[in-house]
């Protein structure tokens, strides 16, 4: 709802805030540059000296005014011809032209009302308001991503445009908020819809009908500093039943003319003193500083405005479009997807095409947007469900199983359970199980049994596909042609090999990194950013389904480097295995943000065998800021598959890694990483009691053992794997 709240509005309303913003930082820059022009009065000058300088110049003056940047204007009649001038205070002589600048007024014009009177205010004020909608829907959404208002200026990861749009918005959100508001409240004052809250003293009736007093000799005046001053009008010539009018930051007052008393006065209220002080937050009159900062800011709304627009355009390209989606209240079928790296998308795709062409009225979205309040006539929902890391929900699923475990009861419509994942990793379809489980907990209507897709498969889903025509009553063939997603050629630069010797043969490639353009770095597209942890995945010669690896290296290494050994039979590993530099592959990057060692100080312990140490060999090689890495690693045998061997010697004297503990498993005496971790069991329970992060990366096997070893190792200090990964302090990447 916040995502959609602070999509629509921006979109539709882009081009005039980008209007207001521009100008209104243009006009930011007016009162700074008139408080540098102008001429200030000393320090101290009262009201009383500067008319009286005035007058001695300009005899026919009939008004001094101050402006907030401290610029002072007289008006007068010389002979009947009206003339106008910038004062200098020292001397009451005019120094410059006091005519409007004519770039101010236009842009002023534009700014308020588009030129188009008070059609182009209620414009304006519309504008302002989705400038405030926008900015409080993206403080939401920007602490959501940090993870909570503490952590409001946390480090961001993910594609260039994100991360500007957001850097952007955590540092100039609270100029948009003030500027936003205030302009609504101008907007409402102008339209008479706020209560005028003014006072002014009556006209005084009885005055002493002289004339002449002399100026610097007014108590009033002698008491009123410069500094002060907004106003000061002179008596009509002639009539001496006219006063002096004065008007200062204080309050509105007036003076005879021929006594120079105080006849009347009335202060300022407290309507008038917000009033004021929202009229100079908004334009900067009497703050110039405030006026340029806000300015700048404003400056950041085009900026946000092509950054959002190219955030979006990608999360539009991440899903496959569903044609005819009818709205979820006449759907028959509510068609719910959860996708973490779009791929199911694209199942959702085909059967809401399939089903519509059956006759069928579909509505299709994310299992976020879960609400059975508004499936009036649906007679049936499916749920499509990927699994994200170790059982956790993806993407476009985040909540469902908290609405609806928070749900009374589920709703009286039938439900299908559709399980996406690969059957080589232990959380299998662990989340749609998750769904399923607490759907039939909360009695909800079974329409067809949980049933799962594994790697992708067309087949799979054609022989699910006919299940659901047959419970349906129709013919309901599934043809799902997988989207592949856009690749890049890598080039193999250099290759290093190990393993024969204990015959596994296995490769550490590194490939060059292809070109970037600036638009794909804006949109992250392709290998615009990269880091060690992060997956390719590489699309072997007569195969459409992509195998991923870890990748050892990032992109400020200016190299794509991978950690390859041949299996047997294996389509993917063989054609990597057998490339010579020169040679080229087709691949593309899946971020993997779950597997990140992150900004923390606090130490790092790798746990890795085999070719598991690629990734974490990625970590060591960036840990430029010499933060503590214990590192664990299994291998056969250090003469045939010691991976980076020549390299840990490097690092470590240059502080990047504190600590390697070998485990070698074929010789004498068998010892496996696991068997590493219980020989340094005080100094491993130390580590992770103070803090330390654990990271694991390998086969299940390995991962099974490890944890194991860590639960035996922390079992006195009342910590369990389990524990560590709900603190977020221990993470796998498993195969």
């Amino acid at each position: 709802m916040i995502r959609a709240l602070h999509r629509w509005p921006g979109l539709l309303a882009l081009a005039l805030v980008t209007i207001l913003a521009l100008s209104g930082a243009a006009l930011s820059v007016f009162p700074a540059a008139e408080r540098l022009a102008a001429p200030q009065p000393e320090t101290g000058l009262t009201v009383a000296a500067l008319a009286d300088r005035i007058e001695a110049v300009y005899p026919g003056v009939e008004q001094i005014r101050r402006s907030p940047s401290g610029r002072i204007t007289a008006y007068w009649f010389d002979q009947g011809a009206p003339g106008a001038a910038v004062i200098d205070p020292a001397t009451g002589e005019g120094v410059a032209s006091a005519d409007p600048n004519q770039a101010e007024r236009w842009l002023t014009n534009l700014h308020r009302s588009l030129f188009l009177g008070d059609g182009g205010r209620i414009a304006t004020a519309a504008g302002a308001a989705a400038m405030l909608i926008l900015s409080l829907s993206g403080a939401a959404l920007v602490a959501r991503r940090a993870g909570g208002w503490r952590h409001w200026f946390a480090r961001l990861r993910g594609p260039l445009a994100g991360r500007l749009h957001v850097e952007i918005a955590r540092i100039a959100v609270v100029g948009f908020v003030l500027s936003s508001t205030t302009a609504l409240w101008m907007t409402a004052s102008t339209f008479d819809l706020l209560p005028d809250g003014g006072a002014i003293p009556a006209i005084p009736t009885e005055v002493s009908g002289a004339t002449g007093f002399a100026l610097d000799r007014m108590a009033t005046l002698q008491q009123t500093p410069v500094a002060e001053l907004r106003e000061l009008s002179f008596p009509y010539p002639g009539d001496a039943t006219d006063v002096f009018t004065l008007k200062t930051d204080r309050g509105t007052g007036y003076l005879d003319q021929g006594t120079g008393a105080l006849l009347a006065w009335t202060d300022l209220t407290g309507w008038e003193r917000v009033s004021e002080t929202i009229y100079m937050l908004h334009t900067g009159q009497g703050a110039a500083t405030l006026g340029l900062v806000l300015g700048l800011m404003a400056l950041g709304v085009p900026a946000m405005g092509v950054t959002g627009v190219v955030v979006w355009l990608a999360g539009r390209r991440g899903r496959p479009r569903i044609r005819s989606n009818q709205p979820a209240g006449r759907a028959e079928t509510i068609l719910l997807v959860g996708s973490e790296g779009g791929s199911t998308w694209g199942f959702a795709a085909t059967l809401h095409t399939a089903l519509t062409q059956a006759g069928q009225k579909v509505h299709t979205a994310p299992m976020s947007a879960f609400a059975p309040e508004r499936y009036a006539t649906a007679q049936r929902i499916i749920l499509l469900a990927a699994t994200y890391g170790d059982g956790a929900a993806p993407a476009s699923a985040k909540g469902f199983l908290d609405r609806l475990n928070a749900s009374d009861r589920a709703p009286d419509i039938s439900l299908a359970v559709l399980g996406f994942g690969d059957r080589s990793f232990p959380a299998y379809c662990a989340f749609a199980r998750d769904v399923a489980a607490a759907a039939q907990a909360k009695g909800w209507p079974e329409l067809l049994p949980l049933d799962t897709i594994d790697r992708q498969s067309p087949q799979d889903f054609a022989r699910w596909g006919r299940a659901l025509g047959d419970v349906l009553g129709i013919a309901l063939e599934l043809s799902h042609q997988p989207v592949l997603p856009k690749t890049e050629t890598l080039t193999l630069v250099s290759r290093r090999d190990y393993g024969a010797e204990v015959q596994a043969p296995t490769a550490i490639l590194r490939f060059a990194l292809p070109h970037v353009s600036l638009w794909q770095r804006l949109r992250g597209d392709g290998f615009a950013r990269f880091e060690a942890g992060d997956l390719i995945g590489v699309l072997p010669e007569g195969s459409l389904v992509p195998r991923l690896y870890s990748l050892a290296s990032g992109r400020r290494d200016g190299f794509i480097e991978i950690v390859v050994k041949k299996l047997p039979g294996g389509l993917c590993s063989g054609q990597l295995t057998a490339l010579e530099p020169g040679d080229t592959v087709s691949a593309f990057l899946r971020p993997n943000p779950g597997f990140r060692p992150g900004r923390s100080r606090a130490p790092l312990i790798l746990i890795g065998a085999g070719t598991g140490i690629g990734p974490l060999a990625g970590f060591v090689r960036g840990n430029t800021r010499r933060r503590p890495i214990h590192l664990f690693f299994g291998m056969r045998h250090p003469d045939s598959d010691f991976f980076y061997g020549e390299e840990f010697p490097g690092w470590q004297d240059e502080g990047r890694v504190s600590r390697l503990v070998t485990a070698v498993s074929r010789g004498a005496r068998p010892h496996y990483v696991q068997d590493a971790l219980r020989s340094e069991a005080t100094q491993v329970a130390e580590l992770i009691r103070n803090g330390a992060r654990v990271m694991v990366c390998g086969g299940r096997d390995m991962a099974a053992g490890v944890a194991e070893a860590l639960a035996e190792i922390l079992a006195t200090s009342g910590l369990t794997p389990a524990v560590l990964k709900a603190e977020g302090r221990y993470v796998e990447d498993v195969y």
